[in-house]
């Protein structure tokens, strides 16, 4: 009980990023192999934004980015998978599951009271150059899913043409 205590917000994040990760496998679900690789913005400097293949490859990496740099940060040597195109959204459902089985191993020894961190030289420096403490990545990696879901219902709709 006095495990469970320490980890509130802890679990509270990975139920959050659960949510977002089941609402993202809901919205790719009926997604067919076409419609993966279709070019829905061709127009995007991003080459990660061009199809629901790319963004989808994307979101899968980075998910096992933010482990990596929370891990690397408590001494832990990991490094994420090389990304990999996939052909159908199944493939890319079960990759966010083994994405999500990954968090919950990466939060199995964190605890609450080591979320957050007022002092900058202790937090986490990504290679994009923003610094976080772990509650802040996590609060990254959730809205990082929640942004590219939407991004992909509307690439559906391009593609779709509704």
């Amino acid at each position: 009980m006095e495990d469970i205590k320490k980890q509130n917000a802890v679990l509270a994040f990975l139920e959050e990023y659960k949510k977002a990760i089941n609402e993202l496998q809901n919205i790719i679900s009926d997604v067919n192999e076409l419609e993966l690789i279709e070019i829905a913005d061709p127009l995007t400097a991003s080459p990660e934004c061009k199809s629901i293949q790319t963004i989808l490859t994307h979101v899968v990496s980075s998910g096992y980015s933010y482990c990596v740099y929370i891990q690397n940060h408590r001494n832990i040597d990991s490094k994420r998978p090389e990304q990999r195109l996939r052909l159908s959204s199944f493939e890319y459902s079960n990759d966010l599951n083994q994405v999500l089985e990954f968090t919950n191993q990466t939060f199995a020894g964190i605890y609450d009271h080591e979320l957050e961190v007022f002092n900058n030289s202790k937090k986490i420096a990504t290679r994009w150059g923003q610094v976080y403490d772990i509650e802040q990545m996590m609060e990254h990696a959730i809205v990082h899913i929640l942004r590219h879901r939407r991004q992909i219902q509307n690439f559906k709709k391009i593609i779709r043409r509704l």
